[in-house]
């Protein structure tokens, strides 16, 4: 099998299929790592929690487009809010011959879940940001009062 490997920055090919000649594209771990703006020691931890399976040559590791796609859910789920174990059972029900009802259930019901706990989040710190502000405001007017030239009386 002919192995090639793609640079950050380079053009990903647009079919996710492997390619008709059997060759693989494999990005190595450097490369992962500018591509997603992620450290090294991130793709290895991810490794270690069994979200992505790197192909391995020896010591290095080989990211195949599917290792490509888990890696953008992974990174998507985290800034959602998701925990890695909540992207790592929603992605581990993937079937690519199946339906996929299941997952997409329960995508949907922690996606309800998060999206409710974020509107929660979002209501608090409006709240610590209006209290800030009214602080400032306090702050401001005393500094004002306490800088202003006093009278001297006559």
């Amino acid at each position: 099998m002919m192995m090639t490997f793609n640079q950050a920055g380079a053009a990903a090919p647009v079919n996710d299929d492997v390619l008709s000649d059997g060759q693989e594209d494999y990005t190595r771990i450097g490369d992962m790592a500018k591509l997603f703006g992620v450290t090294l020691r991130t793709l290895r931890f991810y490794e270690d929690k069994g979200l992505i399976s790197p192909k391995r040559d020896g010591s290095t590791r080989l990211y195949t487009r599917r290792d490509k796609a888990r890696l953008k859910l992974i990174l998507l789920g985290r800034k959602v809010g998701f925990s890695l174990r909540d992207v790592k059972q929603m992605m581990d029900l993937y079937d690519p011959n199946g339906t996929n009802i299941k997952q997409l259930r329960l995508t949907m019901d922690k996606s309800e879940r998060q999206l409710a706990r974020l509107q929660k989040q979002r209501v608090a710190i409006d709240e610590a940001m209006s209290e800030l502000s009214a602080l400032m405001t306090a702050v401001r007017n005393q500094l004002a009062d306490r800088a202003a030239p006093t009278a001297v009386a006559s």
